[in-house]
């Protein structure tokens, strides 16, 4: 048998590292801490704010399970959980006026620990709810041009008009980019930076049940609508030329004579720019804008199949008593002539938001007559965001993330 002599020193070196690692298991052991739950608002809190958001945080350990819902058993509240699963914090505002209970648990090297925790959000002394949205079924058809946009009418004025419009979610099969813009305290549009793409299939998500539209004022419930672009058809009208020019998908199908505004008087030029179908009409009864019966100027007819594209009178309508200055002058008090045949043509192959493109007229189409949407560059549209930036579709869904149900059995499905 070898027996092999260690010196001194490297005797004294193989005790300390012997010493060296069991002092570092025996520190590991004794290191261990028990997790800890943090949450926000805490038990007991009143009065909150239902636009703050719940959080839960884990220290030494993990999240395994957050539930957040009120007392009274609603569906639960969705959160965000952290990749690490220390932090949850929810996505929506809380309804006003309710209890919430949270319950989450968390597990670490010293064990698992449960929490609970109650509070009661603000009551609100006032709810706001959409009034209209377009598109819709019964005014533009769930099928529209590609130069649609969307637009929601509140019923009570919206001071806080950021925390509103971070609500509005837009998804889209075929992603775009587009902003939210404010006309007025009760009116917001939506449209793309560039037209919307043929066959699009769009859907808008309006998660306003809490978010915080004023002060005391809250959303009372949530909107859901869907709807589908169709091929792209852009009509170009130049009233210089008098002609109307109509392409669909890149092609043109029909060029069409036509007689538009006469001038003179400001008010008989045809706008000129970027207007939109809003309505298609078998029968409008047209009268002056400006002249009652019996006053100089004063009329009232009787016009067939006709295209609306203002709100000051202005639409694409048959005119038989001008055929024969359609194409080669313009006789109209601001609309634009074209024969019958054509105007039955055109009535029947537009879609609402259509885009009809007016050229060669001094007088401009404002933003805010009808849906004069386009007439804004794109950076003079964003200045009126609240948020003043624009975003990217998200892509779409087959369900309403509000209630985790197809859109089409949403209870919260507005039907305006």
């Amino acid at each position: 048998m070898r027996v092999v002599a260690l010196g001194t020193g490297a005797l004294a070196l193989l005790l300390a590292s012997a010493c060296a690692s069991s002092g570092t298991e025996k520190g590991a052991q004794g290191s261990r801490q028990d997790v800890a739950v943090n949450v926000s608002p805490g038990n007991g809190a009143a009065q909150v704010a239902p636009e703050l958001p719940v959080t839960v945080g884990a220290v030494n350990g993990s999240l395994r399970s957050v539930s957040v819902r009120t007392t009274s058993g609603n569906a639960p509240v969705e959160g965000v959980l952290s990749a690490d699963r220390t932090q949850w914090r929810s996505k929506r505002a809380m309804a006003p006026g309710e209890t919430y209970k949270i319950t989450a648990v968390a597990v670490g090297p010293g064990g698992t620990k449960q929490v609970t925790s109650e509070f009661s959000t603000l009551k609100a002394t006032k709810l706001f709810a959409v009034d209209k949205i377009l598109p819709n079924k019964d005014i533009t058809g769930l099928t529209v041009g590609i130069g649609m946009p969307i637009m929601l009418t509140f019923d009570q004025p919206i001071t806080d008009r950021v925390s509103v419009e971070r609500n509005l979610m837009v998804q889209a099969s075929k992603p775009v980019e587009g902003a939210w813009h404010w006309f007025d305290d009760k009116s917001i549009s939506f449209r793309p930076k560039q037209w919307w793409p043929a066959h699009t299939k769009v859907k808008l998500i309006a998660h306003l049940a809490g978010v915080r539209g004023g002060p005391g004022m809250y959303g009372g419930q949530d909107y859901v609508r869907e709807f589908e672009i169709g091929r792209a058809q852009i009509s170009h009208a130049d009233t210089t030329s008098h002609q109307m020019t109509v392409r669909r998908d890149g092609d043109v199908i029909r060029t069409v004579p036509l007689s538009a505004g006469q001038g003179g008087a400001w008010r008989y030029f045809t706008t000129n720019g970027i207007h939109l179908a809003m309505s298609r009409e078998d029968v409008t009864v047209m009268t002056s804008p400006d002249a009652g019966p019996g006053s100089p100027g004063y009329y009232s007819q009787t016009v067939y199949d006709t295209v609306r594209i203002s709100d000051t009178g202005e639409y694409v309508h048959g005119a038989p008593w001008s055929v024969g200055s359609q194409g080669n002058s313009n006789v109209s008090h601001g609309c634009i002539n074209i024969s019958p045949s054509n105007a039955k043509w055109f009535k029947e192959t537009t879609l609402i938001g259509d885009p009809i493109i007016v050229s060669g007229s001094p007088r401009q189409l404002d933003p805010g007559n009808g849906w004069g949407h386009w007439q804004e560059p794109w950076q003079q549209w964003l200045r009126w965001s609240g948020l003043r930036s624009g975003f990217t579709t998200e892509a779409l869904t087959g369900h309403d993330r509000t209630t985790g149900v197809p859109a089409s059995e949403s209870k919260k499905k507005v039907t305006s």
